[in-house]
């Protein structure tokens, strides 16, 4: 795809994976992003792509990358002895209040101001359904919201947004791009946390009638995960071969866990991030 002079990023939308720490890809992708000024007017996360997305929003640069890594390394904010604690694998109230509102300030008022849409995905329990949610005014609202978007099931406890239980939105849309596709942009950038020709087991996670009782099209959705997902990446592949869209994705053999300890690994793949935007992005868009 080459953009014109009279085709440029305005007219696209961005379209961010998540992918819990493998997250730390799209950090590198961002900061790039906003170390040549490229300002989509439309950007739609799910889970790690929803929070390191508030911090794109918001111009911080460096931000989401200091929360993943140098926060990460001091706080050690995930793995079983959270669990344990709270049943939840992350430390939550330190990522959704202690860090944005004292540790390491979100800057709320860009974001307020930004004149961008940032839509987060989350997963509608009652319905089994996905969410797209925006909020500019109400901090406490916009740090539920990416709460909600990444509370994994079975390892996070549900999450309620306007007294509704939601969770991680990559069940139920884990890659947004017919959502951007809907809301005006035929055009996008879309980040993926996966190589490419990567694809779910179909067997998947399958949850036992016990599990989400009072949920069941929650439990569902679940359950129909791996194909959703699979159907999604043969989507975006297909709209990549038609120059559509514009993919940036992990070149290099992505081997970082859902809850990754070698913090040498998570510094590697978001350099890699970075150098793989400039690779991609660099003659795609007037700079």
């Amino acid at each position: 795809m080459i953009i014109d002079m009279e085709n440029n990023v305005k007219d696209f939308g961005l379209v961010l994976e998540g992918g819990a720490m493998r997250g730390i890809f799209t950090c590198g992708v961002l900061d790039w992003i906003m170390d040549n000024n490229l300002h989509f007017p439309y950007t739609i996360g799910v889970s790690a792509g929803a929070c390191n997305g508030a911090s794109y929003i918001s111009n911080q640069r460096g931000r989401a990358r200091f929360s993943n890594i140098e926060l990460y390394e001091k706080y050690q904010y995930a793995g079983l002895k959270h669990y344990l604690k709270n049943r939840n694998v992350m430390d939550f109230d330190l990522l959704f209040d202690e860090f944005p509102n004292k540790i390491a300030p979100y800057d709320y008022a860009t974001y307020a101001s930004s004149g961008k849409r940032f839509e987060m995905v989350v997963s509608n329990c009652l319905t089994g359904r996905a969410e797209y949610m925006e909020e500019y005014e109400s901090h406490q609202r916009l740090l539920d919201i990416l709460r909600a978007s990444s509370s994994m099931p079975l390892f996070s406890p549900i999450t309620y947004v306007d007294e509704t239980p939601m969770l991680d939105g990559g069940v139920c849309d884990s890659i947004p791009v017919e959502r951007a596709i809907n809301q005006g942009y035929e055009k996008n950038v879309v980040v993926l946390t996966r190589n490419k020709g990567y694809r779910k087991k179909k067997s998947g996670l399958k949850m036992p009638s016990f599990v989400y009782k009072k949920y069941p099209l929650m439990r569902d959705a679940v359950n129909r995960r791996s194909e959703l997902y699979n159907a999604q990446l043969d989507l975006v592949e297909k709209l990549e071969d038609e120059n559509k869209i514009i993919v940036v994705r992990p070149i290099e053999n992505m081997t970082i866990e859902r809850i990754e300890k070698d913090i040498d690994k998570l510094k590697f793949f978001y350099d890699h991030g970075y150098a793989c935007a400039e690779s991609v992005l660099k003659n795609k868009f007037v700079l």
